[in-house]
């Protein structure tokens, strides 16, 4: 656990994988439990400590995770996620390569395509809680939530393709999922038809940047997380540069 911002209001974390947001039936230690003992020893804190969680990572995912330190921040956070105020960017690591998708012309799993290289993926999400996973239809089905992200190529290296991706709703496993979907499972991602797994368990994803205006103070924040310390990652976040 990194802090990559705190003041009196929010802090915000960047989340390794293999490590739980909130507590679970596994029992494990969660990161809002080292984040409020990070607190009460840092300012010497008696006493209970506040911490509100206001959104989660899956567990191998990395990245920002926001916490807020008070409850006027916790409401206030957790209306600004509820009506999108808050705006997430990630970076995904895939197999395939997108613009040969795009040279080869299957766009009915690719979704639509901007001039400026983004693509669309609208998809109606099932959530299958026994198995934790999340099923994409091309049509509205019963139960199902309407799924919406925009991603496009930001990186290639000879067998894999950074991707960019914004969501534009939030559902369980939605990525993963969407992604999949489209013809492009991420990389380790054994739940979602990646080939294998990660060395150290994770999932190439992680939640890469985050922008939205203070709570409180209603100063703009814009924070990115540093890269996984990955020879891949690194080798294909250089070439975005």
């Amino acid at each position: 656990m990194k802090v990559v911002y705190e003041d009196n209001h929010i802090i915000i974390v960047n989340k390794q994988s293999g490590e739980i947001v909130q507590g679970d039936k596994t029992g494990d230690r969660p990161l809002s439990d080292i984040v409020k003992d990070y607190i009460k020893e840092k300012y010497q804190k008696p006493g209970a400590v506040f911490l509100g969680v206001t959104h989660r990572l899956d567990r191998p995912v990395s990245g920002l995770v926001v916490f807020a330190r008070t409850s006027k921040a916790l409401t206030r956070l957790n209306k600004m996620f509820a009506e999108g105020d808050v705006h997430k960017t990630y970076w995904a690591i895939v197999s395939r390569s997108v613009d040969e998708e795009r040279r080869s012309g299957s766009a009915e799993v690719r979704g639509t395509e901007d001039t400026d290289g983004w693509h669309t993926l609208e998809h109606w999400l099932i959530r299958n809680e026994k198995q934790n996973k999340s099923y994409a239809y091309d049509r509205e089905r019963p139960g199902a939530k309407k799924a919406i992200l925009r991603y496009r190529a930001i990186a290639h290296s000879d067998r894999y393709t950074l991707l960019e991706v914004n969501l534009m709703t939030g559902r369980h496993h939605q990525i993963r999922c969407q992604l999949a979907a489209a013809g492009h499972p991420i990389k380790g991602d054994l739940k979602y038809g990646a080939p294998r797994s990660n060395a150290d368990g994770s999932i190439s994803l992680m939640a890469r940047r985050i922008e939205f205006t203070h709570p409180v103070s209603k100063a703009p924040v814009t924070i990115e997380a540093p890269v996984p310390d990955d020879t891949l990652w690194q080798a294909l976040a250089k070439l975005t540069r």
